[in-house]
């Protein structure tokens, strides 16, 4: 793990629990614990398969790894990551984007579903709100048959830094994709002040002009998608448990706001 990960990381984790009985076994540093984990995040691997890289005992990594998601930690790196990234750049509260993610959940579980695109095998959906410029600021999973107007009020509720009211000469847009296009997203977008930009569900018979002014901004959570994917265990999901699913993902997005937009 690079020294710049950890140092962000390590003033988040808890105090070590005081064992019931006052004595026990060499606790495995914290700093190895996270190795393991960022590991199994990274490259998809069962946690048992890391016994041949002599990291960390399996047991001892994933027992770390639930104690620490109870606690937040994932969550909370996540938080302060965008925290950070505010006070130096500027969250892009502009020009937003969101958009759902299918992925495979071979194992099943808590907010799994049937996926329509997958001949209805087992899925998950991502739902994912981003700034302007691709800064993942909510998310919400569900299972893959859920639609995606569905969850777009859960997934600004899931925002953990307050969000700027709207002011005159200063709107705010959210970009989506056909998938939104219904009478109940525009009421909500209404109630919050939010100017939509839906792509409809069936092309016009005239194509607007294109022009320099307005471009197409949805590509860019596409984008934050893609690069979620490339953590391998976000790819195909195999934690059955909603809590344990939530805190790889924020961890992800806690490693891309902080590595990918906050200044080196």
């Amino acid at each position: 793990m690079p020294q710049e990960v950890w140092a962000k990381i390590e003033p988040l984790l808890p105090p070590r629990p005081e064992h019931p009985l006052g004595c026990h076994n060499p606790r495995v540093p914290d700093r190895k614990a996270m190795e393991a984990i960022l590991l199994v995040l990274r490259t998809g691997m069962q946690w048992q398969a890391l016994k041949a890289t002599g990291i960390c005992h399996p047991s001892s990594a994933y027992r770390r790894f639930r104690e620490w998601a109870k606690a937040g930690v994932f969550h909370e790196f996540w938080r302060v990551g965008l925290v950070a990234y505010d006070e130096l750049v500027g969250i892009g509260w502009k020009w937003m984007s969101m958009d759902g993610a299918m992925t495979k959940a071979p194992l099943g579980g808590q907010k799994t579903g049937p996926n329509p695109t997958d001949r209805a095998k087992k899925g998950t959906k991502r739902s994912v709100l981003t700034d302007e410029r691709g800064v993942p600021l909510g998310i919400v999973v569900a299972g893959a048959n859920v639609n995606d107007h569905k969850l777009v009020e859960a997934t600004f509720d899931s925002v953990p830094v307050k969000r700027p009211e709207p002011a005159e000469g200063d709107e705010q847009h959210l970009c989506l994709d056909a998938g939104y296009d219904c009478q109940a997203v525009r009421q909500w977008g209404d109630k919050f002040h939010l100017q939509l930009h839906i792509r409809p569900r069936r092309a016009p018979a005239t194509p607007p002009k294109k022009g320099r002014r307005k471009k197409a901004r949805r590509w860019v959570v596409e984008r934050t998608h893609s690069w979620m994917n490339r953590f391998r265990r976000l790819l195909v999901r195999w934690e059955k448990r909603e809590d344990t699913f939530l805190a790889m993902i924020h961890l992800a997005l806690g490693l891309i706001t902080w590595f990918h937009f906050l200044p080196k």
